[in-house]
């Protein structure tokens, strides 16, 4: 099986951190079907498990101290260093500088300018999520912000990314990207969209930005595909979990 791997600027990795990894990990297994494995050594400070779908990394679980739980998105680099200066000269701010994790990569965390919080990583064993657009699998990773403008600028500059505005939305490319999947992991990725009319560039397609909310602070929003959607809301509310809103696109 051909390895998915992530070229620089297109986002790469998700984990959440929780402040009950146990309890995360029934609700998240039982509504989409994760398995776990634990990626830090017995007696480590903390942990981090790597969710599975059939036996394919999706993403990750950390605990954290910090009492809320939230979803990151990270976006591969060739050189966590290199990155981390470069961003901090466009305009971000540094919150954690570049270390290694274990043997998996090197990754960083920072804000962009209005303080939105994204995570860099620089591959070595651990290359990125393995499985997506599946059901059960990451969907999307969208920028919800309340300045697209900014974003817009801010990370075009950062990672090459270029912004479409489509009328119903904003859709972050990544030139490039469609050549690196139909060389790789997706070969036939253009005649199967050509078969169902997607805007024109959406194989470079990478996430989506969003007009935040009233009282919404900015961040990124992390989507899952889901076999039945009423089938999966029902599975979470079973589990403890309270439906914030509904969409029909």
């Amino acid at each position: 099986m051909t390895p998915r791997t992530y070229p620089q600027g297109v986002p790469c990795w998700i984990d959440t951190e929780q402040p009950d990894v146990e309890a995360a990990a029934e609700f998240y297994g039982g509504i989409f079907g994760w398995t776990f494995e634990d990626a830090m050594p017995p007696g480590a400070p903390g942990r981090y498990m790597i969710a599975k779908l059939d036996g394919q990394d999706v993403g990750g679980m950390a605990s954290t101290r910090e009492g809320t739980a939230a979803w990151n998105t990270y976006i591969a680099v060739d050189d966590a260093d290199a990155a981390a200066q470069r961003l901090v000269s466009a305009g971000a701010t540094m919150q954690s500088a570049p270390a290694d994790a274990g043997e998996g990569g090197r990754g960083a965390v920072l804000a962009d300018p209005e303080g939105t919080e994204f995570r860099i990583w620089q591959a070595r064993r651990r290359l990125g999520s393995q499985v997506a657009n599946l059901p059960g699998a990451w969907n999307f990773s969208d920028l919800h912000t309340s300045d697209p403008s900014a974003a817009t600028a801010f990370y075009g500059d950062a990672f090459g990314w270029q912004v479409d505005d489509l009328g119903f939305a904003l859709l972050i490319r990544r030139p490039g990207y469609g050549d690196h999947l139909a060389a790789t992991v997706d070969p036939g990725i253009r005649a199967r969209q050509a078969g169902v009319a997607t805007p024109s560039g959406f194989e470079d397609a990478i996430a989506w930005i969003a007009d935040a909310a009233p009282n919404e602070p900015s961040r990124w929003h992390v989507s899952f595909t889901v076999a039945d959607r009423d089938q999966t809301v029902a599975d979470a509310e079973r589990l403890g979990a309270h439906v914030c809103g509904r969409m029909v696109l």
